[in-house]
């Protein structure tokens, strides 16, 4: 019986990897909004409801690999070690490259630039983003608020939740805008990704005491110009 159910659930990961497969090479072919669920399934050669069994939505069939990073990222923050602040256990694990900064070939590197240019193109897609990244945040608002026994109504696990999050978010951001006019080097932008990552979140670390402070000199120019003119 174990042999058998290990078959089974063998075949419905080959089956899911392959609608998945199939769903990103047409997608990126034609635009994820000029192509039905249908055309999926029938390139796949399952039923339509075979597909939906699988991905609840034709965004899921984009955002699949999503739910485990999100599984990932807080099962890295609720492990953390004891001591280790939160920012720390995070950059160690958002910053580790993945998808196109890990591509170990060319093909798959113009293959994840196709899509990461897809999904900036969507709206449909870039609104089911933000929903998942909305989730990312109630989710680490909830482990960090846990874990420092925060009372109903304290806003700092909201805070930093979002902070953290709206970093991973502007970290994507900026390899989409990296990949507007195609693949470029993963290695260099993988290094560069890092670099940015780490000044950010060296940032929220410090705290933002002093940040954006205008400098004396902007003042001068601020008041001279609320001064009426002289006759």
């Amino acid at each position: 019986m174990e042999g058998e159910l290990g078959l089974r659930e063998r075949k419905k990961l080959r089956t899911r990897q392959l609608i998945a497969e199939t769903a990103g090479r047409l997608f990126v072919e034609h635009g994820f909004d000029a192509v039905p669920v249908a055309a999926v399934a029938r390139a796949a050669e399952v039923s339509e409801a075979t597909v939906f069994n699988y991905f609840p939505t034709k965004e899921d069939l984009v955002f699949q690999g999503m739910e485990v990073f999100e599984a990932e990222l807080l099962a890295a923050v609720a492990g953390r070690p004891a001591g280790e602040p939160v920012v720390a256990a995070f950059a160690r694990f958002v910053l580790q490259p993945r998808g196109f900064l890990a591509a170990q070939d060319d093909d798959t590197a113009r293959h994840l630039s196709a899509i990461s240019r897809m999904i900036a193109a969507s709206p449909a897609l870039l609104a089911r983003e933000r929903e998942v990244l909305a989730r990312y945040t109630a989710s680490l608002a909830a482990i960090l608020a846990e874990d420092t026994s925060a009372e109903a109504g304290d806003l700092r696990p909201w805070v930093v939740a979002r902070a953290l999050i709206g970093t991973h978010q502007s970290l994507i951001e900026f390899v989409r805008r990296s990949l507007q006019d195609g693949p470029a080097d993963h290695t260099r932008l993988a290094d560069e990704v890092s670099a940015r990552g780490r000044q950010a979140l060296a940032l929220l670390e410090q705290g933002l005491t002093g940040y954006g402070a205008k400098p004396a000199a902007k003042l001068d120019e601020t008041a001279d110009a609320r001064q009426p003119p002289r006759r």
